[in-house]
């Protein structure tokens, strides 16, 4: 029950996210965009609604994909040498990170720690419960 709350959390966490990114605006406004061009063409406009809702959950979904292969490094990580001082030099993306400007590379630093954090902590429940079976 309690794994279902802080899923349900992390959905909300996400979409308020979303909402501050203006992830829906740009959304709309692609939409709308393409609604009136599909109008002038005689295309469907429910098809094109549909196009966009696809595109909206294939976005979604691939942040998720992404934090799943993020943990995947992790745990590997944690599997073969434990927690490790230089943890967050070892997942940073080089090329991303030396495109960065100083601010972004530390926002970038800041939000990389809050996910390996994330991911060591689902690591040490996921561990725990296979001890407890």
């Amino acid at each position: 029950m309690q794994e279902e709350a802080k899923t349900l959390k992390q959905y909300a966490r996400e979409a308020k996210k979303r909402l501050k990114q203006g992830f829906w605006q740009d959304y709309r406004k692609n939409l709308d965009n393409e609604i009136v061009k599909a109008e002038q063409a005689g295309v469907s406009v429910s098809k094109v609604k549909e196009y966009y809702a696809g595109i909206v959950s294939s976005n979604i979904k691939k942040v998720d994909e992404d934090k799943e292969i993020f943990y995947r490094k992790v745990k590997k990580l944690l599997e073969e040498e434990g927690e490790v001082s230089n943890a967050l030099g070892r997942l940073t993306d080089k090329e991303v990170y030396g495109n960065l400007s100083y601010e972004e590379q530390q926002r970038y630093l800041l939000c990389l720690s809050e996910q390996y954090l994330q991911a060591v902590e689902r690591f040490r429940k996921e561990k725990a419960m296979t001890f407890d079976k």
